[in-house]
């Protein structure tokens, strides 16, 4: 009998006891999906720091040396995708201005080393311009970036949520990807697409690493259709953030907001939405 085929991913992010965020946010849906997941959790949080308390540890690099170095001795270390979402956490912007998470004195490391070790980034668009040190206003000036972007390493980019101008008015959001790829005869081609995505009044967090755990899964199973694995990432999406906010404001109870303990995804209920996605928002190629 031949042994059962298995694709595994080593996931190196945050963990919290309640909530989904991080590997919290990321193993489901990749299990979902069939993936063998190996968790380091490099923060170890009661809840996430959108609630007014938490507690928890931060994992040192020795010590996360050490977990490493366990799987070595044991030969266990093969995988077939590592899983660190560290772009979505350098910053964002906050009321129109870009805002960094981590000291401004990191970001050389994450040009020089992080991102040129990629295959995959996922970066908003406050991220991706202080990557690639140029604002985007246009679509044109995102391909410029993305291009930028590609030339440090990484085959495929998806900036995962930008202010650009939609066609559908000022209520969507944009996402922009693209993928460099060899096609028949050893030619190389670029993919670039565009997806319009209806706003939702809330703010969720995880919703990047959960983006990023089913982006690595649709890249697998559609290795060389961009636009496929985009649409059923983000229509996968979509379907967890309006079942959430929906319960969450059942929850809250009329005229009342939702709490972050309200707000957090509903994952698990959405484990259909998530294995097969009906297609709701579409990509266009640019």
């Amino acid at each position: 009998m031949q042994p059962e085929p298995e694709c595994r991913v080593l996931s190196i992010q945050s963990h919290v006891v309640r909530g989904f965020v991080g590997n919290k946010s990321a193993a489901f849906p990749l299990q979902v999906l069939g993936f063998e997941v190996d968790l380091i959790n490099s923060v170890q949080f009661s809840n996430h720091t959108g609630y007014d308390h938490w507690k928890g540890q931060t994992m040192t690099a020795e010590e996360l040396q050490t977990l490493y170095e366990g799987l070595q001795l044991n030969d266990v270390t093969r995988y077939d995708y590592v899983l660190t979402v560290c772009d979505p956490v350098m910053g964002d912007k906050r009321n129109g201005d870009g805002y960094m998470y981590v000291p401004e004195n990191l970001l050389p490391a994450y040009k020089e080393k992080v991102v040129p070790l990629a295959d995959i980034i996922t970066p908003n668009q406050y991220e991706a311009e202080i990557l690639a040190g140029r604002k985007m206003n246009t679509e044109k000036e995102a391909i410029e970036v993305m291009d930028i972007l590609h030339a440090m390493g990484p085959d495929t980019v998806v900036i995962t949520s930008s202010d650009l101008p939609s066609a559908l008015g000022d209520n969507y959001l944009v996402t922009l990807g693209s993928q460099r790829k060899v096609i028949a005869g050893g030619s190389r081609v670029t993919e670039r697409i565009r997806m319009e995505i209806p706003k939702v009044d809330a703010v969720f967090v995880g919703t990047g690493d959960l983006f990023a755990a089913m982006l690595l899964a649709w890249t697998h199973q559609h290795p060389n259709n961009l636009k496929i694995a985009c649409e059923k990432t983000v229509s996968a999406l979509q379907h967890i953030v309006t079942r959430t906010i929906s319960n969450a404001k059942a929850l809250a109870g009329p005229g009342k907001k939702p709490s972050a303990a309200q707000l957090e995804l509903r994952v698990v209920q959405s484990k259909r939405q998530i294995e097969n996605p009906e297609i709701i928002i579409h990509a266009t190629t640019i």
